[in-house]
Formats: C-alpha cells, sequence, structure tokens
C-alpha cells in the first residue's frame, strides 16, 4: 500500500505542546489546505459544503503503542479506542469548516493539526451520512465536555 499526499496543512501550530487535541477545541482557530495543482480539479462542487473532512498523516509521529493513556482520561486504554497518534498506521482525521476556497487554498476554521502535515484526501462532511443518534462514547461520556480546554501535553511525542 502506497499512499501519496495530494496537499499540505498550514495551520498556525509549529509544536505539539499546547496545540489543541480535537478540532471542538479548536473553535476558530484558522488554517489553510493547500491543494496540489494536479489534484485540484477535483475540487470542483466542493465549495457548497459548509464542512469536510481531512485524511491526514500524523508525519511526526513514529511508532505506536496498543495501550495508551489518552489526552482525556488518567487510565490506560485501547489505542483502537482513543484518537491517539501514535498509531500502526498513522492517519488522522479532522471535521473543519470550509469558509471559502481560492486557487487551490481550502480556507478552513477548526483546525488541530500541525503546520506543514500532509493532506492524504478530503471529503464532504454529510449530517445524513455522518452524524447518528442514540450514539455511545465509551470510556469519554465522562470527559467530552472538557475537550475545548484539553491540550496536547507532549505525552505521544
Amino acid at each position: 500500500m502506497e499512499l501519496k499526499p495530494i496537499g499540505i496543512i498550514h495551520t498556525p501550530f509549529t509544536d505539539l505542546a499546547g496545540m489543541p487535541i480535537q478540532p471542538a477545541g479548536a473553535a476558530g482557530v484558522k488554517g489553510e489546505v493547500e491543494v496540489f495543482e494536479e489534484y485540484r480539479a477535483g475540487l470542483k462542487d466542493l465549495d457548497g459544503f459548509s464542512h469536510i473532512v481531512l485524511l491526514y498523516a500524523f508525519h511526526r509521529s513514529e511508532g505506536f503503542k496498543l495501550q495508551v493513556v489518552p489526552f482525556m482520561d488518567r487510565e490506560p486504554r485501547g489505542l483502537f479506542a482513543t484518537r491517539a497518534p501514535k498509531r500502526p498506521n498513522p492517519i488522522g482525521l479532522s471535521v473543519v469548516r470550509l469558509d471559502r476556497i481560492e486557487h487551490g487554498i481550502l480556507h478552513v476554521q477548526n483546525v488541530d493539526m500541525l503546520d506543514g502535515t500532509p493532506l492524504l484526501d478530503i471529503k464532504p462532511y454529510v449530517p445524513e451520512f455522518d452524524s447518528h443518534s442514540h450514539v455511545r462514547s465509551g470510556w469519554l461520556e465522562h470527559a467530552r465536555k472538557t475537550v475545548g480546554r484539553r491540550r496536547s501535553d507532549g505525552r505521544f511525542t
């Protein structure tokens, strides 16, 4: 399997320490998604969506553990029950607000990734496809409302 970046994500975050850990904790933080020239034709009609899903590589992540202490907790959890960045395949996912597209640059808000992050794919966010009722949040039930105050603290560097 070979993945090839289709662009680069530009954000104000150059260091892992202190950055938001999810888009919900990055409300209003602006960034730009630079789509490489050879992929820009694929942006046609994307401007009709208010939100998009960005798939990207955790390019500064190395190695992984199958049990981690996630940012939102103090006890070890199974890796696949978390969104920790150190993963067997270090792929990240964020739903961001799309403000506008200009010359292959997507102007977005609620960015929670490092500057220079390689972009792997873009998908439109569609509530009828992506939002569900009657969901369970597992171990995060008690902590999910605090995500806006949580920041990266270096535990995954």
